[in-house]
């Protein structure tokens, strides 16, 4: 069996795996340097975004993907489908880095820790710069999957009132409300930080319209780290602008890079962080202890593989 990584992890991975499958021939190539490969890979290790129409007509003896990150919209996934390819993610192992993320942006937002910054950088002695509390207040998350469960928990810590967002508005663990989508605004309106974890699919894209920003209260923090798409940026950039909102702290977006000339930079109620929130040096092991449950449920042709991706709804 032939599995090519179009990713390049570090050698006690590289020596984990090959001690762990001996049978196993492991390649490790850029799509780009693989054409000898394609043709004999069985199975193709990507982060989902390099994977071409062509790489799979190419790929003639392919019968799984395993991506290793949680998003899959630059993936051709209805080719895939049609080929009846087994594709998994890594999904669920962004919570622990995305909730202490989400985290230390509502402490640094309530703690003024730039004003802060700011201020000693130009000898400032000011005692009198405007702090806030976490507790007491309310977070919505919306998109309560399993880093949407993880920031609620951690936001219990702070003794705040917790509501999610999901599909079916079914309980979900450390909210203590939870909403439809289509329910939404009646719980902006009582909301102090709304953090998006969406995804990027045709439901999801512009889901937060000019009407949601109305809704939140003038003082409210909008927080993105799931999909730049969720808002369109001029809706966003109006609401800014009329001050609807207090700030938005945006770690994603629908062009990456940020070009230098985009208008977010240079606003000042406005955060921007270049799709920093899932980083971590734990990424990788997490990623491949997903894999070897499933590259072992493979090998004995089981059923109990882990994060199978539907296709058709592209999660």
């Amino acid at each position: 069996m032939q599995v090519l990584l179009t990713l390049n992890p570090p050698p006690f991975l590289k020596e984990d795996m090959h001690a762990t499958f001996p049978q196993i021939y492991f390649h490790y190539e850029k799509l780009s340097a693989a054409e000898n490969i394609l043709p004999h890979a069985e199975i193709i290790v990507t982060y989902g975004e390099d994977l071409t129409v062509e790489h799979l007509e190419k790929a003639k003896r392919l019968k799984w993907i395993m991506v290793a990150s949680a998003g899959l919209e630059k993936m051709p996934l209805a080719q895939i489908a049609e080929r009846n390819i087994l594709v998994t993610n890594a999904r669920g192992i962004h919570k622990i880095p995305m909730a202490e993320f989400t985290i230390g942006l509502l402490l640094q937002h309530m703690k003024q820790f730039p004003v802060i910054w700011q201020q000693e950088r130009e000898n400032i002695w000011n005692k009198r710069v405007p702090m806030g509390e976490l507790y007491g207040k309310t977070i919505m998350v919306v998109g309560a999957g399993a880093i949407g469960s993880e920031i609620a928990k951690l936001s219990k810590a702070f003794s705040m009132t917790t509501i999610g967002v999901n599909a079916s508005g079914n309980s979900v663990a450390y909210f203590d409300q939870m909403l439809r989508a289509d329910e939404i605004a009646e719980g902006l309106k009582r909301t102090d930080f709304v953090v998006s974890v969406l995804p990027s699919t045709e439901k999801t894209q512009h889901f937060f319209q000019k009407e949601h920003f109305i809704a939140m209260k003038e003082s409210a923090v909008f927080i993105n780290i799931g999909r730049g798409d969720v808002v369109q940026e001029s809706v966003l950039i109006d609401a800014l602008k009329k001050e609807e909102i207090a700030h938005a702290y945006l770690d994603v977006f629908q062009t990456e890079p940020l070009p230098a000339d985009h208008p977010f930079w240079s606003m000042n109620n406005l955060t921007v962080t270049p799709h920093i929130s899932s980083k971590s040096k734990q990424y990788l092991p997490r990623v491949f202890d997903i894999w070897k449950h499933n590259l072992h449920t493979y090998i004995r042709n089981g059923n109990d593989y882990l994060n199978v991706i539907d296709l058709k709804r592209g999660y």
